[in-house]
């Protein structure tokens, strides 16, 4: 079996997976403090997504730490198209959380709009934190689904 760097089991993927949590409880938590975020649907489905995305990458981090620990690599393929197809699916999740949360607040900063600086930046910085855990889900979506053919 080839060991690509960042699939399933691997150093490379506990740290993409612990960079995914820490940046969605970051824009979870920038997106929770402010009041009014409930007001946007964009806001809430961010918020959703960021909190199926935790759970989901703190499972698959423990069991890279597993896999790290007993110094095995991953050799499920059933299991590992399963982790694949779910991390596609957060990956798109996340994406189009990040996008229409990016596309609200810019149309909140618009002229018709008032929206106080301070919250504008808050729910700026979480879409740009969802944004860079979409690109970290991403790039664990193509470990995996490079490795996934070498099982099969």
């Amino acid at each position: 079996m080839v060991e690509v760097p960042g699939s399933v089991g691997t150093t490379a993927s506990l740290s993409l997976r612990v960079g995914q949590t820490v940046l969605a409880f970051g824009a979870l938590l920038f997106m929770t403090i402010g009041v009014r975020f409930y007001q946007f649907t964009a806001f809430c489905f961010l918020v959703t997504i960021m909190s199926v995305a935790i759970p989901w990458n703190l499972t698959l981090a423990m069991v890279d730490i597993y896999c790290v620990l007993l110094n095995q690599p991953f050799q499920k393929p059933r299991i590992l198209l399963a982790i694949s197809i779910g991390d596609w699916v957060v990956s798109v999740l996340v994406l189009a959380s990040a996008s229409s949360a990016a596309s609200v607040v810019d149309i909140l900063r618009s002229d018709g709009f008032s929206c106080p600086p301070t919250i504008c930046n808050r729910y700026q910085f979480a879409a740009t934190l969802a944004f860079l855990t979409w690109f970290l889900s991403l790039s664990s979506s193509l470990f995996n689904l490079w490795l996934l053919p070498s099982l099969l």
